[in-house]
């Protein structure tokens, strides 16, 4: 979690001086909005993958999966709290 916002922060960062206070925190949600929603593509990509294996490893897989899910949305959880 501490590395998406140091993300955001580095990406506003490269803006400053530019911006109006107002027009930066507009900015910093849509970053935001926008890195979550490219973990989450990600995060979803890695649990598919766990979805198509065979058979005899389906139930590792959906340990693993339903593990990537609840960080996930532990993560989201966290983010919408920074706000």
């Amino acid at each position: 979690m501490e590395k998406l916002r140091d993300i955001v922060d580095e990406a506003v960062d490269k803006l400053d001086g530019s911006l109006s206070e107002d027009q930066t925190k507009a900015i910093t949600k849509v970053i935001e909005a926008a890195v979550i929603r490219g973990m989450l593509e990600g995060q979803h990509r890695a649990v598919d993958a766990c979805n198509s294996i065979g058979e005899a490893e389906q139930d590792i897989a959906h340990k693993i999966a339903t593990a990537i899910r609840k960080k996930n949305d532990a993560l989201i959880v966290s983010l919408s709290a920074m706000r």
